[in-house]
C-alpha cells in the first residue's frame, strides 16, 4: 500500500465537499423547508470541519524542524511510525485497541506453547531414535552420538557396550 500524501488528502476532502454539495442540490427538491435547512446546516458543518482538518495537515517544513530539534533524538519522527492495519481497523469500528493487543499477546502465546509442545516432542523422538540407532547398529554409535550433540541432546555416558569413554 503506498503512503497518502497530503496532497491526495487535499483532493480526497474537495472530493467529498463536492460530492455533499450534489447531494443538498439533489435533496433540495424532496424536503420540507425544515428538513432542507437541517441538511444545509450539517453539511456545512462538515465541509467547515473537513476544511479545518485540511488545514492542519498541511506540511510545514518549519515545524517539522523546529519539532525535531525539542524531541528526544532516540524517539523517532511520528511519520515514521508505522501501525498494523489491524489496529486502524479496531479504531476505526470504535473498538478498544489494547483488546487487539490482548488477543495479539493471546495468539502468539498459544504459537509458542504449540511450538514448544513440537520442539519436545521431536527431541523426545530424537532420543529414542539414537537409543534404538546405538543398540541395533554399534558401529554407527560414535556418529550417532555426534549428530545427538549436535542437535541439542545429551549422550548417555558409559553404555559400555561399544567399549569407547566420553
Amino acid at each position: 500500500m503506498a503512503p497518502i500524501t497530503l496532497s491526495k488528502v487535499d483532493t480526497d476532502l474537495k472530493e467529498v465537499i463536492q460530492q455533499l454539495f450534489e447531494i443538498q442540490s439533489a435533496v433540495h427538491g424532496y424536503l420540507g423547508p425544515e428538513t432542507q435547512q437541517e441538511l444545509v446546516r450539517k453539511i456545512k458543518s462538515l465541509t467547515l470541519a473537513l476544511s479545518t482538518l485540511s488545514n492542519d495537515t498541511r506540511y510545514d517544513p518549519s515545524a517539522a524542524v523546529s519539532t525535531s530539534d525539542s524531541s528526544d533524538p532516540s524517539d523517532p519522527p511520528v511519520s515514521a511510525v508505522q501501525l498494523p492495519p489491524e489496529i486502524i481497523d479496531y479504531v476505526d469500528a470504535a473498538r478498544n485497541p489494547d483488546i487487539y493487543t490482548r488477543e495479539f499477546v493471546e495468539l502468539v502465546q498459544r504459537g509458542n506453547q504449540d511450538l514448544k509442545g513440537k520442539k519436545e516432542a521431536f527431541a523426545s523422538f530424537r532420543d529414542v531414535l539414537a537409543r534404538e540407532m546405538r543398540s541395533a547398529m554399534p558401529e554407527c554409535r560414535g556418529e550417532v552420538d555426534r549428530v545427538v550433540r549436535a542437535t541439542g541432546g545429551t549422550v548417555p555416558e558409559g553404555d559400555g557396550e561399544s567399549g569407547e569413554t566420553k
